[in-house]
């Protein structure tokens, strides 16, 4: 299995999502980069955002009221430099991505084409109709397709970064050196099935969230919170991670597999009924349909409890046919494929895990706590979402801490090269083929769904304790099983997310209290003071 020689870069990113390829683009010019994805390399939640990106076009009102926003949406628990930076810097990511061939919708002066979501307060959405990520992802793949010193690395699961304590294991235990310093990764070419040893001078996670943690989600396959586990192992801190952001309306059909219903379904009048065709939302926010997802997706959860039905209805057929379809083209095509018309009927929906808003801690210049280690994108944690994400934030957190992590590793790379220590090849020790791929299969299914069941939308101590009893021993399986077998892309997913799966739960029994996206029964009350919850394997 191993590959017998050693990859040279001088920055390696992981995820080949907004972030990854903003950052790579960014830096081109005046270095080699290698991206890898684990799947296809447009196969990320970007490609999958609808709604559009966020942005603060006019000036200083504009800022100032984008910034109030974020921060009533993050329920005190925002990082206020983080949110006044990527916001101010907003107007250039959009300039950027425009002259790397984005094309947002314009009205018919020229002008973008804003839309408003839930926590808004203003038009700011930019968009591209309702696959604004699809555009995004696409534009960037196609110019890092095409530019020289970019490698692209599909179908390559990262399983683990290279530190000191890689470099350490041969080294008598009292000259052990902390991991501090992270040297690449050990990639699986899930192609030849074998694993290539990445020497990078930096290494920048853009891995995306963990929605595949739970039963249900809006993510794709590919997003289980790899790059959270391997910073964890490695040492760096991560925070938050409570925080799952259950996007309110996800289409509730047998034959749909995670099709979200976008938040500007919403922003554009869209209301939420009952099955009987009552109107809830009401009574849970004065701002009705349009309250932050925090809000919305415990207005429908407590709903269904309540009621015991298995969906409720997002109608939009009261708005003019025409308007709904060229506004909403792929939502209009994708339902119309499974029986509905959502021109002249009500989309049945249901919450499903849609955004983790903590992650791998970072500075608003991309550096975790791991020299040689960046992180941008959803992976990361800058402090701009606090407790529960404003719509449409993700994408513009993505293209600015990317531009920011360029500048980073520019400087790193300008300074004195210091000598390259020699690193190993991946050694699969005496682990074989396995035949038993239903352990694999059977513990995914437990663990996503004991999330789902324990660690949901409403949580209390009492279903955090089981959720964490049972994940230890899901760990005790899983940590004997990783060792003893040949590593294969299922088995790593499945050790990712069993890891993110307790750090979750360790951080939910450390918040004593409810707020933003954590609502716990036994700890009802907001605390006077914000905190971030912050986990970390070495002291």
């Amino acid at each position: 299995m191993p590959h017998r020689s050693i990859i040279h870069t001088d920055l390696l990113v992981l995820g080949s999502g907004v972030a990854g390829l903003s950052l790579a683009l960014s830096v081109a010019d005046q270095m080699r980069v290698v991206v890898a994805a684990k799947c296809a390399a447009a196969e990320t939640n970007t490609n999958y955002a609808q709604g559009g990106i966020a942005a603060a076009l006019a000036g200083e009102a504009a800022i100032t009221g984008h910034i109030r926003d974020t921060c009533e949406s993050g329920d005190g628990l925002c990082h206020a430099d983080a949110v006044r930076t990527i916001i101010q810097e907003s107007a250039a990511a959009i300039d950027q991505l425009t002259a790397w061939g984005v094309d947002f919708a314009r009205t018919t002066r020229g002008d973008f084409d804003l839309a408003r979501e839930g926590g808004h307060g203003e038009r700011r959405i930019l968009h591209a109709g309702d696959r604004t990520g699809h555009s995004i992802q696409q534009a960037l793949l196609d110019r890092a397709m095409q530019h020289p010193r970019i490698t692209l690395l599909p179908l390559h699961s990262a399983v683990d970064l290279i530190t000191n304590r890689t470099l350490a294991r041969a080294a008598p235990p009292d000259e052990r050196p902390m991991p501090t310093h992270v040297y690449g990764a050990y990639l699986l070419d899930r192609g030849r099935n074998t694993v290539k040893t990445i020497a990078a001078r930096a290494v920048c996670l853009a891995t995306g969230g963990a929605g595949k943690v739970y039963l249900y989600t809006t993510n794709p396959d590919v997003a289980c919170g790899d790059g959270i586990a391997m910073a964890y192992r490695a040492g760096a801190a991560v925070a938050n991670l409570e925080f799952m952001q259950f996007h309110p309306t996800c289409l509730f059909h047998p034959a749909a597999k995670s099709f979200l219903i976008s938040e500007a379904v919403r922003g554009e009048g869209g209301l939420l009924r009952l099955v009987t065709g009552e109107r809830f939302m009401a009574r849970y926010d004065a701002r009705g349909e349009l309250a932050t997802r925090d809000i919305v997706a415990r207005a429908i959860d407590a709903e269904l409890k309540h009621h015991g039905h298995d969906y409720v209805v997002l109608d939009i057929s009261h708005r003019p046919a025409d308007f709904v379809r060229e506004r909403f083209p792929s939502i209009y095509a994708t339902c119309l494929r499974y029986g509905i018309d959502i021109t002249t009927q009500p989309i049945p929906v249901v919450p499903a895990a849609h955004y983790l808003c903590g992650g791998v801690v970072t500075d608003l210049r991309a550096r975790t706590n791991l020299d040689g280690l960046l992180a941008c994108g959803e992976v990361a944690h800058t402090g701009l979402h606090g407790a529960n994400r404003l719509a449409s934030n993700s994408l513009l957190e993505g293209i600015v801490m990317a531009r920011r992590a360029a500048e980073t590793v520019r400087l790193r790379l300008a300074a004195a090269r210091p000598a390259e220590p020699e690193i190993p090849l991946w050694d699969a020790g005496g682990a074989t083929d396995s035949d038993e791929s239903v352990v694999i299969s059977h513990n995914w299914d437990e663990i996503r769904r004991t999330m789902w069941n324990y660690v949901g939308i409403v949580r209390s101590d009492k279903r955090l304790a089981r959720a964490a009893a049972r994940l230890a021993l899901l760990q005790q399986e899983i940590q004997e099983y990783y060792w003893n077998f040949t590593v294969t892309n299922d088995l790593i997913e499945l050790r990712n997310i069993a890891l993110v799966a307790q750090l979750m739960v360790q951080c939910a029994q450390q918040r004593r209290e409810s707020r933003g996206l954590h609502y716990n029964l036994t700890t009802p009350q907001k605390l006077p003071t914000a905190a971030d919850t912050v986990l970390r394997r070495f002291a």
